[in-house]
């Protein structure tokens, strides 16, 4: 009985941190609790779960001014990534994601090149290209978890993939997410700060597709229309975060 009642209260506190988790995905991205309307019923835990892995993986390649604290996590994630495989979790996240028949291995093989991606890069292709990988590994989940678009391939999400990340950093870092290339040439003729210039210069090179699978196409459409409205970091109105779901979820 003892043990019973120890697991119980195992698995509330697992549960409680799952929640705690997903809140705080939840916290930078309101709008979500509009757009989830759009991903199927049964769909909606999964994707709350994979948006805040997504959130945990990138807060650590690209969060706080130090970077030892980052790369250090992104090593766990490895090896928990890599137990998923094997039938083993102790994230919270586990609970929604780790039973999920999806490429946990080949994401967990691309965050050494997140980890890398810290480090400024020198232009426009660069950035892109540095985080291709891993829109490559996430792609594969997304189809792995979700029904994808009909006539979508998940290498169709990759540039989209690519974009949001690049939206995600911005967020994070600001001017610090800004390729050396730009920098050079907003020092040149001042104005708005390179932070926004770059903003600009990511929604200029937009994909057309937004992604293969609805919830993919929901964030992207999210993290498109907040460059749109000039800050990354600024949360949508309601009724602007219904259109862009709406939109993200046809096209």
């Amino acid at each position: 009985m003892a043990g019973d009642a120890m697991n119980l209260a195992a698995g509330e506190a697992d549960e409680q941190a799952l929640h705690e988790f997903a809140g705080k995905w939840r916290a930078r991205w309101p709008e979500w609790a509009v757009a989830e309307v759009f991903v199927p019923r049964a769909e909606r835990a999964t994707a709350l779960a994979w948006a805040a892995l997504q959130q945990e993986l990138t807060d650590a390649a690209w969060g706080g001014s130090d970077a030892a604290p980052g790369e250090a996590k992104l090593g766990w994630w490895m090896e928990e990534l890599q137990g998923w495989t094997q039938g083993r979790r102790r994230h919270p996240l586990g609970l929604a994601l780790q039973r999920r028949p999806a490429p946990w291995a080949a994401l967990a093989a691309a965050l050494p090149g997140l980890r890398d991606s810290r480090e400024r890069p020198g232009d426009r292709n660069e950035a892109y290209d540095g985080l291709r990988p891993l829109a490559e590994a996430v792609a594969a989940v997304d189809a792995a978890l979700f029904e994808l678009v009909p006539g979508q391939l998940p290498v169709a999400a990759v540039p989209a993939i690519q974009a949001a990340l690049l939206e995600a950093r911005l967020l994070l870092q600001g001017d610090a997410a800004v390729p050396l290339s730009l920098v050079a040439r907003t020092l040149a003729r001042p104005g708005e700060g390179a932070a926004a210039e770059w903003g600009r210069e990511l929604l200029a090179q937009w994909p057309h597709g937004g992604g293969a699978t609805v919830p993919r196409r929901l964030w992207t459409a999210l993290a498109r229309t907040r460059l749109q409205r000039g800050d990354a970091a600024r949360p949508l109105s309601p009724w602007a975060a219904l259109l862009a779901a709406w939109r993200g979820a046809r096209n």
